[in-house]
């Protein structure tokens, strides 16, 4: 992933309270900016431009919140946890963004107070990464931090998207996770959430594509039903390329496909509409039909919602009903 820019609302320009009575405000003058929408309050005694805030998304304040929070702090502080994810770019979806995380190098007791939680662990070279000018965890350190707070399933989309990127691998996840080498001295398999962890690191595939997938992914794994292969290619019986499905069970006879907004968005062609690109997958589902003989599933968002009944409905498509007789 490319660095950020300096244009990002992400990295606009904080000012401090301190800094700011320094060179000449008031309290009194800065709680007028805040009344006026010049300024926003990041949180106690930092503020950014209004603009720049109402461009951000839920994490992307939680990344200001933790700036503020390294800037205020009287000790050395990584930004870590889920308050690295916006620096990484990586999806937020299914994520406690309450507090502010970050981890001390001094490996001194964390504690959780004024909505900051400040983590005790070892950072072994390749832990961190500078983004922004911030020190925050690494893809593969984040990865892994995600599987002790937080749902095994919101910390697979984390994973499976810094995967798909290719910001870490499995290999180096694993290896990282389990501490492996004479040097390393503590193994990740230690810390909690270790249930969780295993978990993501058997289902995460650096395939899946999208949050939807991921979830989609997940939901199978969880329900019991037998895994799909993902980014599937699909061809005729001579060998010609038909489509790309998200997901298939080939010894089954059966595809899936995930439709998200997203998905159509990306599909889109120059001079066409969503519509255009929902009849042209339809006609591409049609043409996978007809090549194999397969069956098809599609599942969406609100699919996803309703899990165990999704699950049935799949089940169902793997393991038709005999025919009679």
């Amino acid at each position: 992933m490319d660095e950020l820019t300096p244009h990002d609302p992400l990295l606009t320009p904080l000012h401090l309270r301190k800094d700011l009575v320094a060179s000449g405000w008031t309290d009194r003058a800065i709680s007028r900016a805040v009344a006026r929408g010049d300024l926003a309050k990041v949180r106690w005694g930092a503020y950014v431009s209004r603009a720049s805030y109402d461009a951000l998304d839920e994490a992307g304040r939680n990344g200001l919140r933790a700036r503020a929070v390294v800037a205020q702090g009287g000790t050395d502080l990584v930004v870590s946890h889920a308050s690295a994810v916006p620096f990484w770019g990586a999806p937020d979806w299914g994520l406690d963004l309450t507090d502010v995380h970050v981890t001390r190098p001094d490996r001194k007791a964390g504690r959780r107070e004024a909505g900051v939680q400040q983590h005790r662990g070892k950072l072994l070279p390749g832990d961190t990464a500078t983004r922004g000018g911030l020190v925050v965890s690494s893809p593969t350190r984040l990865g892994l931090e995600m599987t002790t707070t937080g749902r095994a399933e919101a910390a697979l989309c984390v994973v499976n998207d810094l995967l798909h990127r290719g910001l870490t691998t499995r290999e180096a996840l694993e290896t990282r996770y389990r501490a492996l080498g004479e040097d390393i001295t503590e193994p990740m398999d230690h810390w909690p959430g270790t249930l969780t962890a295993n978990i993501v690191l058997r289902l995460c595939d650096p395939r899946l594509e999208s949050v939807g997938e991921s979830r989609l992914l997940y939901l199978c794994w969880a329900n019991g039903l037998p895994m799909p292969v993902p980014q599937y290619e699909v061809r005729d019986r001579w060998g010609r390329l038909v489509a790309r499905v998200d997901f298939a069970w080939p010894d089954l006879g059966v595809f899936m496909e995930f439709d998200g907004k997203v998905k159509y968005t990306k599909l889109l062609r120059p001079g066409e509409s969503v519509t255009d690109a929902v009849l042209r997958e339809k006609k591409r589902e049609q043409e996978v039909c007809e090549a194999t003989g397969w069956r098809p599933v599609r599942v969406d968002w609100p699919d996803l919602e309703r899990g165990p009944a999704t699950a049935r409905r799949i089940g169902a498509v793997l393991s038709p009903p005999p025919l009679s007789a």
